[in-house]
């Protein structure tokens, strides 16, 4: 198992709503990979969990932190950030 951290800058201009939300969670629970994501010194959240996603307050510009834990793990959050990085809402 190898866990990974990536610090990643919200690039949807809403933040993470419930668009960004859904496909987010929805990605991380596809992976099968175990995930959390905080926002500064918040504590981390389910990042499968949609409602916990929305919970952070995550506005545009705002960074957030992703710990997974599994195998890929570090090509989980690439494709993680490129999600996190689009502004769905253009």
């Amino acid at each position: 198992m190898t866990e990974a951290t990536r610090t990643i800058r919200i690039g949807s201009s809403n933040g993470l709503h419930a668009r960004p939300a859904k496909l987010f969670a929805q990605a991380v629970k596809d992976s099968g990979v175990a995930v959390t994501i905080s926002k500064g010194s918040g504590a981390p959240v389910n990042a499968a969990s949609i409602l916990g996603v929305i919970s952070l307050g995550a506005e545009k510009g705002d960074y957030v932190t992703l710990v997974a834990d599994g195998d890929n793990a570090v090509e989980l959050l690439d494709s993680l950030a490129d999600l996190l990085t689009t502004d769905f809402d253009e």
